[in-house]
């Protein structure tokens, strides 16, 4: 069976030889690092805490709120293929629209950083649509959008709206892994094309 590619070089267009496949090779450990990595959250040998289906529809969701286009129809395009529901894609994109907002938001604990308090937008997933979603993924998304545009106002609470929600405290982990390693690689990715756009080409 054939080998993923390397999804930060798939997605930056990084071709071998080119001065963007020098300088990721340079540091080929951190380049190894990312691409198990993305296969460990979704190419993964155990899904019983976290379906294919749900990471593929939270990594739509979370690069859709960074507004990266060729990311978002990436992942959009892995869920198409793990959803049980031929709609689900159509129904993240929804959410994403509803999603959108200025970030990093929230409120910091009592101190010297409260000056920089800040209210962000609130997001909840109406009923109509938790319905068609379910409550594991709805929790999910709202989580997700928590960590990525108002990271300060995490907590207990936040926490307990997942258990409530049917995950478990393992699946919770893999999600907040699968947040954070797609904060990392969007970035890595976005970096990457300013990069490409001033990079000397190979001969």
């Amino acid at each position: 069976m054939a080998s993923t590619p390397d999804v930060i070089d798939l997605l930056a267009g990084i071709t071998p030889g080119s001065a963007l496949d020098t300088i990721r090779a340079a540091r080929q450990q951190a380049r190894d690092n990312a691409q198990a990595s993305y296969l460990a959250l979704f190419e993964p040998v155990d899904t019983a805490e976290a379906s294919l289906q749900e990471r593929f529809a939270v990594a739509c969701f979370v690069a859709g709120l960074h507004a990266q286009a060729p990311e978002t129809t990436f992942y959009r395009d892995g869920l198409a293929k793990v959803a049980r529901d031929p709609s689900l894609p159509d129904a993240i994109d929804a959410e994403i629209t509803r999603g959108q907002a200025e970030g990093p938001t929230g409120h910091f604990p009592a101190g010297p950083l409260s000056a920089e308090d800040s209210e962000g937008t609130a997001y909840r997933i109406p009923d109509d649509s938790r319905a068609r979603l379910g409550n594991r993924l709805a929790a999910a998304l709202e989580h997700a959008h928590m960590l990525v545009i108002h990271p300060r106002d995490a907590s207990a609470d936040a926490l307990q709206a997942l258990l409530s929600a049917g995950w478990s405290a393992t699946g919770i982990v893999t999600l907040s892994q699968l947040v954070a390693f797609l904060t990392f690689q969007l970035r890595v990715i976005h970096g990457l094309r300013i990069m490409a756009k001033t990079a000397p080409h190979s001969a």
